[in-house]
């Protein structure tokens, strides 16, 4: 399964019709175009600086492009669209490796010196323009992205959501969150679909990374200061090893990309555009504790990855078999009563006796991470403990079989768990921000 070259050909800006196209070649053979899209009446041109917009474009063509590079992962890669110096090329690089880590592990891919982005000695300057002290919040109508929206609110900023695309969940949930939303529509090239089916390679995208950059379309093209994402720290532990390189499946909510991509935003596109989560210091556990006081959510939120899928929406807000569904029944568990919590899920997952399979790898048993977003084994620990001691799931499967099973072999989880978890230093939140997460 191969093609020589990946080809990053050009992009352009149609302002009728409010729409920007990204064009790319597999070996001059397979041509693509990925279309972004907004409400071309939102956008007052004249006021959008043209140098800015074209970094950001550009930097876009590069990120949208991971979609496509990576049906036939070509060694040569070749950009007619721009240039690269080699601390630009570096950056590609790593983000590609890192953020197709669970892709390359389970296509068996040699990945090591595969991504060579080409650069040269060009000087690349960064684009200063006077932003508007408001913010942009990515949401995605899940708990994570409903605490930050919340936060803001009772800290009294400006902001608005942002949606890539839309679906019933992010509607409702932006509904309940009462803010103004700007949605910028993608349509990937239906070429890409019939090679997947054809046979090329497929699998999971760093699509955390993909919204980074199309966020920073959105602050240009609006005129945002903040661009404030909801990852917290679960979110830099990896899955497992492959070929001795950490595979993490949520690698561009790291904070080791967050640190990256801020530093390329600075010295390659704008200074002027401040990128940060407000819930890295956060454990998913307190997240959780944080949302639950939140109830108007409770009827339409949902965090299940299979509303967010690329060939269709499900129709129910919580599928009850994945990984992600589990870690978040169990994380509410500890703050959710049992009854308001089966209503939301519409089940009682931990009856389910065919996700002990998952609720073992989630409580670290099987020594493998879930590929999903999910937290680490001591919060879901710390959830099933919690769980227990709240007697309500006395008769339930799951959290009798963690008694019988998981406790006896924890013997310290008693006295490590009367502490709660406390915030991490980790983080990159402004000065004017941290009062508002300040005493959680």
């Amino acid at each position: 399964m191969r093609r020589e070259e990946f080809i990053f050909e050009k992009y352009e800006a149609d302002k009728a019709k409010g729409e920007f196209r990204f064009y790319y070649s597999l070996g001059g053979e397979i041509d693509f175009v990925e279309k972004l899209s907004v409400d071309r009446e939102s956008v007052i041109w004249k006021n959008v600086n043209r140098e800015l917009l074209d970094a950001v474009l550009f930097n876009s063509h590069l990120m949208l492009g991971i979609s496509y590079w990576k049906t036939y992962c070509p060694e040569k890669i070749t950009v007619n669209s721009g240039k690269l110096n080699k601390e630009q090329a570096e950056f590609w690089n790593k983000l590609y490796t890192n953020g197709l880590g669970e892709f390359f592990y389970k296509n068996k891919i040699d990945f090591r010196g595969l991504v060579k982005f080409p650069y040269s000695g060009h000087k690349t300057v960064s684009v200063k323009f006077k932003a508007k002290d408001r913010a942009i919040v990515p949401f995605g109508g899940g708990k994570d992205s409903a605490v930050t929206a919340e936060l803001l609110k009772r800290n009294k900023n400006d902001f608005i959501l942002f949606g890539l695309n839309t679906s019933r969940v992010q509607r409702q949930a932006a509904k309940i969150a009462g803010k103004k939303t700007v949605i910028i529509k993608r349509e990937l090239d239906k070429g890409l679909f019939k090679l997947n089916k054809a046979g090329a390679y497929n699998g999971h995208i760093p699509i955390t990374a993909v919204y980074s950059f199309v966020s920073l379309l959105a602050s240009a093209l609006y005129n945002y200061k903040y661009i404030v994402f909801s990852n917290e720290q679960s979110a830099n532990y990896g899955n497992l090893k492959y070929l001795n390189h950490i595979v993490n499946h949520q690698y561009s909510k790291s904070f080791e990309f967050e640190n990256d991509f801020r530093a390329y935003l600075k010295k390659y596109i704008s200074p002027d555009i401040v990128y940060f989560s407000l819930l890295r210091p956060f454990s998913e556990f307190k997240i959780a504790e944080l949302f639950s006081e939140h109830k108007k959510y409770f009827d339409c939120f949902s965090s299940c990855n299979r509303n967010f899928t690329i060939n269709g929406k499900s129709e129910k807000r919580w599928c009850g078999k994945c990984p992600k569904c589990a870690f978040v029944f169990s994380q509410l568990s500890a703050f959710v009563p049992k009854k308001e919590l089966i209503k939301i899920f519409g089940k009682n997952l931990y009856q389910d006796k065919k996700l002990l399979n998952l609720f073992l790898e989630l409580w670290g048993e099987k020594k493998i991470k879930p590929f999903d977003c999910v937290g680490e084994e001591e919060e879901v620990l710390r959830a099933s403990y919690a769980a227990l001691n709240a007697k309500e799931y006395d008769n339930d499967y799951i959290i009798n079989y963690f008694k019988s099973n998981i406790l006896p072999k924890r013997k310290d989880m008693a006295k490590k768990f009367k502490k709660e978890p406390g915030q991490s230093r980790e983080h990159n939140i402004p000065t004017e921000f941290t009062r508002i997460i300040k005493n959680l």
